[in-house]
């Protein structure tokens, strides 16, 4: 009865952690309602990489694409560089890129920040806030959240550029 207790354990264990590699690699996709699309985006109140304040209140009536990231990512790394495109392209539009870096400290990340010529805030976040977001259990995620305040979309995992930035397009029309 034990052994067959400790390998039923085992099997869910294994589909769990293969969930969890599933859901943070490869291309993202939207997902769905479990994920708070639809539902406003939880506030938060962080300091950015230069010590001013980053409050996602300040930027009610634009369109945010925020994202959780980590310089140590392979597909974050590749993202950054069209992130920073998007927010020259669309900031005069009411586009605000956010990054919300999940390193363990500053330093990578300035340097990062420096490396990648971002143009847009950055903070460090932390388990609260990934909790708020539906628990961020892979990186990259990235939401994109629209004028009114509200999580239009969500992307587990690699965005293919074309298709975020459609959805960025379309929520900038929507005034």
């Amino acid at each position: 009865m034990r052994k067959a207790s400790l390998t039923i354990v085992a099997i869910v264990l294994a589909i769990g952690i293969y969930e969890v590699i599933r859901r943070g690699s490869g291309p993202a996709k939207p997902d769905g309602p479990s994920s708070a699309v639809h539902s406003v985006a939880p506030g938060f109140m962080l300091q950015d990489l230069n010590g001013q304040p980053l409050d996602l209140a300040n930027y009610r009536g634009k369109v945010v694409l925020l994202d959780f990231w980590a310089t140590w990512c392979a597909p974050c790394r590749g993202e950054i560089p069209h992130f920073v495109e998007f927010q020259d392209k669309y900031r005069d539009q009411g586009l605000q890129v956010i990054g919300i870096s999940m390193d363990d400290g500053p330093k990578p990340v300035r340097e990062f920040y420096q490396q990648f010529k971002m143009n847009y805030p950055v903070a460090l976040g932390n388990e609260k806030m990934a909790n708020a977001y539906g628990g961020v259990l892979g990186l990259p995620v990235t939401f994109l959240i629209g004028r009114d305040g509200g999580v239009a979309a969500k992307y587990v995992g690699e965005v293919q550029m074309p298709m975020i930035e459609q959805g960025i397009q379309s929520l900038l029309q929507a005034k």
